[in-house]
């Protein structure tokens, strides 16, 4: 559940600065936003999903569903709403680094979720959610996952403050350590903090890995897997994407971590936001067992 956005990607060698104009290489337009996104790399990574999200009225609407369907995500309950779609203007650089801006539009306008959409919450295995759309509609989607037994997996994304309500309905949290400071004014050298608010989170720190913890079990750092950098817009959202498919698939946490982060670093190599979200048979090339196989994990929080 969460944005789709027409993502219009322009490659360059070095990002501009405040006043700077420089030349671009090559430009992409794909579908893209953490909501969309997601959805179709747990689709790629072997999951059965749905999106719950909106679009505009406009061109950019009628393609992202296009897109976003041709991907293997069901797109039944995604609204339509009149006016302009998301959008989001990302530039990428010689190192795979990235800006990027984002107008919400359509995004904004899921609010209040109709019956049908809270059905399809209560009847998955997992419901994966981001902060891209308005959050009190996450936290409704949250509670009826709750009412239904399904596994709340958030990424927090982007930063911001989230309401202890809904903290208190997640599940497993995945955030980088922009989110993690929004949330707990801590990062890196601090990642138990988010066992205070959380029962299980990860933390994704790029090319250096991830680390994840258990309030009551396992807390390890999770190694990067290492590639060539193409870019890294989408690596974080293939990641939360594997790893929902991993855990619904009943797979332990630990694992699961290990083989998200395959996905992400499958996702890096390639240009382009959801053009570069990897299959399952890409990931799984990518994949490296954990040292402690069968450690961690454990039932969602009642």
């Amino acid at each position: 559940m969460g944005s789709a956005n027409m993502d219009l990607v322009v490659t360059t060698g070095v990002l501009p600065k405040p006043g700077e104009t420089v030349f671009g290489s090559d430009f992409v337009m794909v579908a893209g936003g953490k909501g969309a996104n997601q959805a179709i790399a747990a689709s790629r990574a072997g999951g059965d999903g749905a999106l719950l999200g909106a679009i505009g009225s406009d061109s950019f609407g009628v393609t992202l569903k296009a897109r976003i369907a041709a991907a293997g995500v069901d797109t039944e309950r995604v609204r339509v709403v009149y006016g302009a779609s998301g959008v989001a203007v990302i530039t990428v650089d010689a190192d795979g680094e990235n800006t990027i801006v984002v107008t919400p539009a359509a995004n904004s306008a899921l609010v209040g979720l109709s019956d049908g959409e809270l059905t399809a919450v209560r009847e998955a295995d997992v419901l994966v959610a981001q902060l891209e759309i308005p959050v009190g509609t996450v936290t409704e989607a949250a509670r009826a996952a709750r009412e239904g037994g399904t596994r709340v997996l958030l990424n927090a994304a982007p930063p911001q403050p989230v309401p202890t309500e809904l903290l208190d309905l997640v599940d497993l949290l995945v955030v980088n350590e922009a989110e993690a400071r929004a949330i707990t004014g801590q990062g890196r050298e601090n990642p138990e903090s988010l066992l205070d608010v959380v029962p299980r989170a990860v933390l994704t720190l790029g090319r250096h890995g991830a680390w994840y913890g258990e309030r009551d079990g396992i807390r390890m750092h999770v190694p990067a897997v290492k590639v060539d950098l193409v870019d890294s817009t989408a690596a974080g959202d293939a990641f939360t994407g594997a790893l929902a498919v991993a855990w619904g698939e009943g797979r332990d946490l630990v694992d699961a971590v290990h083989w998200a982060a395959a996905a992400g670093a499958a996702c890096a190599r390639k240009l382009g936001a959801s053009v570069a979200l990897p299959l399952r048979s890409e990931i799984d090339e990518l994949y490296v067992p954990p040292k402690r196989p069968g450690a961690g994990g454990g039932p969602p929080t009642a």
